[in-house]
């Protein structure tokens, strides 16, 4: 039930979602959006520079791979003997081995993610921090984040570490060539951040003019909500302006009841950046992803978008992911946003725990994120996709689908790209089924 990414225990093998081992990058996704194929994904205009590791300082650098090793000091030679008279001619001196290959450094691109969070700083010597309490006022920066590139869809490969109620005895050192790692982050006037947002959406090709928004779910540290907008950007391969919305969560399994609250108290500063990016920052089409407990003050900001939808900028897709809201409410909800985007999705699953968890606390009462046993939620200009067979995280407990399934996040990429709907054309594997209230999609079972 968690959205950040648990310790191991002691003498485990690491965790995908923290400590899972680099793989080779296909991103062999399906969907593109208009314009053809752009494999370039190191570059993502602008800011998203590829970066190499450093050779260690005290040696010289090696002579480039092929390249000739330079002459040895000259020495006279030794006269050479005359050749017996009729002797036959020496044989050619076999040609040098070719000398091997020079192990190229290890490389790592950057991603820019555009922040927003109401929580308060805390002290760090080493760089600008955020915790988990309450800074009531919106705070705006950009991180630029490292992704290695051996990095594997759709995982966020953290170094791993032993801790023991809370107390760290063991953690790897952190490596850009292996980790997602934090390059840069820094706190900006609003007239500083825009202006880097524009010039970022100024470079964007593949997604032209286009921003989406991340607004994370319960127990997610401020990083790790940043790494997570920066793995989503990566893996669709986004050349947009991603941000991310980091209210103050906990960051810890204990922290459901204070979370709750947190998240319902953020509301007004989500407000105020969700106006920022929809009416100021030059994006012409806007997305919004909100996952789990992030869906309450979500919705309610969207609620009064509503009531006043921005000019000059079209909302794309609202995606709610696993949505930690009671039924009945988000039901009234919906009705209230229809038609300020150009479609709404429910991405919801039977074997969520984190949501089973909480219907518990809430006295049974199924959440919007649901599928019990009589179905889930379909709700007249919603499309709801029951992501049953495909949800499971790293550690089995089906919270965060939404990021850590390829075929998801396939789904989410051509959602975003073209908008295409219903979801069966845009991904011809998901089931089509009929109810009473309507129609509903889901993935299949898995075959043995």
């Amino acid at each position: 039930m968690t959205d950040g990414a648990p310790a191991p225990e002691a003498a485990a093998p690491p965790p995908a979602e923290e400590m899972k081992p680099g793989a080779p990058d296909t991103h062999a996704y399906e969907a593109e959006p208009p314009g053809g194929s752009d494999r370039g994904i190191g570059n993502f205009g602008g800011e998203g520079l590829a970066r190499k590791a450093r050779p260690p300082a005290a040696a010289p650098p090696p002579p480039a791979a092929g390249a000739p090793s330079p002459p040895p000091p000259a020495a006279a030679a030794p006269p050479s003997p005359p050749e017996p008279v009729g002797a036959s001619p020496p044989e050619p001196a076999a040609p040098a081995p070719a000398e091997a290959p020079k192990q190229e450094q290890g490389e790592w691109d950057v991603v820019p993610v555009y922040y927003g969070t109401d929580r308060a700083q805390k002290p760090n010597a080493e760089r600008l921090d955020y915790g988990s309490e309450r800074g009531r006022r919106l705070e705006l920066g950009r991180a630029l984040v490292t992704v290695p590139k051996v990095h594997k869809v759709p995982s966020i490969e953290r170094p791993w570490a032993i801790r023991v109620f809370n107390v760290t005895l063991y953690e790897e050192a952190e490596d850009p060539n292996r980790h997602f790692t934090m390059d840069e982050i820094k706190a900006l006037s609003e007239d500083e951040f825009l202006s880097l947002v524009r010039e970022r959406l100024g470079a964007s090709a593949r997604y032209k003019d286009h921003a989406f928004i991340f607004v994370h779910g319960y127990n997610t540290s401020f990083d790790y909500a940043i790494y997570r907008t920066a793995q989503i950007s990566y893996d669709l391969k986004f050349d947009g302006a991603a941000f991310a919305y980091s209210w103050p969560s906990g960051g810890g399994l204990a922290s459901y009841t204070y979370d709750r609250e947190s998240s319902g108290q953020a509301e007004p500063y989500l407000k105020q950046f969700v106006e920022l990016v929809t009416g100021k920052s030059g994006a012409k089409s806007v997305s919004i992803i909100a996952h789990s407990m992030g869906n309450q003050p979500t919705l309610q900001v969207l609620r009064d978008l509503r009531r006043s939808p921005p000019e000059g900028v079209r909302i794309s897709q609202i995606i709610l992911a696993a949505p930690d809201v009671d039924r009945d409410n988000f039901e009234n909800i919906a009705r209230d946003i229809q038609g300020l985007a150009s479609g709404i999705t429910l991405y919801a699953a039977s074997n969520d725990r984190a949501l089973t968890v909480s219907r518990n606390f809430y006295g049974g009462i199924p959440r919007a994120g649901d599928v019990p046993a009589t179905g889930p939620l379909v709700l007249p200009g919603i499309d709801t996709i029951d992501v049953s067979a495909s949800s499971m995280d790293s550690l089995g407990l089906n919270h965060s689908g939404y990021a850590e399934n390829n075929e998801i996040l396939k789904d989410i990429a051509a959602l975003i790209a073209t908008g295409t709907r219903p979801p069966k054309l845009r991904t011809p594997a998901l089931e089509e089924i009929t109810t009473g209230t309507g129609a509903y999609w889901r993935y299949p079972a898995l075959r043995p």
